[in-house]
């Protein structure tokens, strides 16, 4: 390796320690007989100070021939200092040039470029630390929600991304040539999930890539997302589904609070973990509730991004909770795989968690009697043919199931008050943005 230590590893106690740092050059800056370069890396930044007289004349020129952005290592050893940042600095002994930044930048780091600039040139708006730190607490988001679920028997399991056929009709799917056969990018891995339960694997989950060819502009839109995608067996009803998703979530948010301080210091932001559990509002006493609030929704109907919004006004005005379920959606706006109410048809099991305002997932208890599917599927005029591949597997005996899909960017723009969702997406994909 070309380092032995990270820039977060430099501290006092290292004193008179040789070490070997590799990085980006972030400043040169000299003042008298004072030479110093700021050296960043993933970590931080640490602080290289060359005094004339105590290193070698060769080391003290050829600090002025690094530019901003170059790549470098410096070999040095450790010394005290209360006023560096680390309480500590190196003392350089020997440079190695591994890649000379061009210049100009095209995004200077000191001046507030628009989103689609630092999109085009991701790789250096990375090497902003308050953009850096998104992405690491967005990595302990989805390591603590893991590592909940390792905990709690479930496996992870992968699903396909390729479908021979369209899980919820064709609308906003993307088709793609598959050996000269249409085929299409899947929307969510929801069907394959269950296929898995009904295999036995009764815990799992996985993580990946969904998309969906919906020409939405908004701030919290994207055409390809990424899901931690949960499916449960031997469930009683969708409130198993509901008191499992609540605790994935908390144990994410717990994650990030404990292992990023460096980085929510960075963004000056903090996180509270949400309480446990979340609130529950169900279909059709919601539509009161907005009728309250000054909003007519028509019964029987679904609910728009407004509605979703002053429920979560409602709810963190009743409950002090910035989360909640919906519960109990009329089934004629839901797919033909989720579980009705035996006695109250007209809706279903069928749940959306909601954070301040902007949906983080679906999910709920999905149809296990193929006889049921079936007719479901019969309902919402889609061919028996079309869904043979799915409904076959409910001859042979499947357990009661439910699941989830958590949007992961979603749920880190919530979670850290971003604008917009681009911000916790390395290289989006939206209807205008298919580059780099």
């Amino acid at each position: 390796m070309l380092r032995t230590h990270y820039t977060k590893d430099i501290g006092p106690e290292l004193d008179g320690e040789k070490v070997v740092l590799a990085g980006w050059v972030r400043a040169v800056r000299e003042l008298g007989s004072l030479k110093f370069i700021i050296i960043a890396d993933m970590h931080g930044e640490c602080q290289i100070t060359a005094k004339k007289g105590d290193v070698s004349e060769e080391i003290f020129a050829k600090i002025n021939s690094f530019g901003k952005e170059d790549v470098i290592t410096i070999e040095g050893r450790v010394k005290k200092n209360e006023k560096a940042s680390r309480g500590a600095e190196i003392i350089p002994e020997n440079f190695a040039t591994l890649s000379k930044a061009a210049s100009p930048l095209p995004l200077d780091f000191k001046v507030k470029a628009g989103i689609d600039k630092r999109l085009d040139w991701r790789s250096l708006d990375l090497r902003k630390p308050e953009i850096m730190a998104i992405f690491k607490i967005e990595s302990a988001v989805v390591q603590g929600m893991e590592e909940w679920m390792h905990n709690n028997d479930f496996v992870k399991c992968f699903t396909p991304c390729i479908m021979g056929v369209t899980s919820e009709g064709r609308a906003d799917v993307f088709p793609v040539i598959y050996f000269m056969k249409e085929a299409f990018l899947r929307q969510d891995p929801q069907l394959h999930r269950q296929l898995v339960v009904a295999g036995g694997i009764d815990r799992m989950y996985d993580i990946g890539s969904n998309w969906r060819a919906d020409p939405s502009h908004t701030s919290r839109h994207l055409c390809e997302h990424r899901g931690c995608a949960v499916e449960i067996g031997f469930i009683s009803d969708e409130y198993d589904v509901m008191r499992i998703e609540e605790k994935v979530v908390a144990a994410g948010f717990e994650k990030a609070q404990k292992e990023c301080s460096h980085e929510l210091g960075v963004l000056e932001k903090q996180i509270t973990i949400p309480k446990i559990p979340f609130p529950v509002l169900e279909f059709p006493k919601v539509y009161e509730i907005l009728a309250e609030m000054g909003k007519q929704v028509e019964y029987g109907d679904d609910i728009d991004r407004e509605a979703e919004m002053l429920l979560g006004e409602y709810v963190k005005n009743k409950f002090k909770h910035d989360f909640l379920f919906l519960n109990r959606f009329p089934f004629s706006k839901k797919p033909f795989y989720v579980m009705r109410y035996d006695d109250e048809p007209e809706w279903a099991r069928s749940t959306d968690m909601i954070c301040r305002g902007t949906e983080l997932s679906s999910g709920g208890q999905r149809e296990h009697r193929y006889d049921r599917i079936l007719k479901q599927a019969k309902e919402k005029q889609m061919t028996l043919e079309s869904v043979k591949w799915f409904t076959d597997h409910f001859k042979y005996g499947v357990p009661p199931h439910g699941g989830f899909c958590i949007g992961i960017e979603r749920i880190v723009m919530k979670m850290l008050g971003l604008d917009n969702i681009k911000e916790a997406v390395l290289f989006p994909r939206t209807p205008e943005r298919l580059v780099p």
